[in-house]
């Protein structure tokens, strides 16, 4: 884990629903897909999460990750 600050700006946002093994179909269709046909531009910060729920809480298929991809 990384302690840090997470800096202000746009965001990009998807709600990906489901296990976490899946997680990186939904971030893949945010660069391969939604980036190019917005006509956005990156900002020079990763990706980042927020978990809604955890898997200890709910079922698998019940967990929801908003992903977080920084705009210029």
């Amino acid at each position: 884990m990384i302690n840090g600050e997470i800096p202000g700006g746009r965001c990009a946002v998807v709600r990906h629903h489901g296990s976490l093994d899946t997680l990186a179909n939904s971030v893949w269709f945010l660069y391969r897909d939604w980036l190019p046909a917005s006509g956005e531009t990156l900002r020079d910060f990763p990706v980042y999460f927020r978990y809604l729920n955890f898997v200890h809480e709910v079922a698998e298929h019940e967990l929801q990750t908003d992903i977080y991809l920084p705009l210029a």
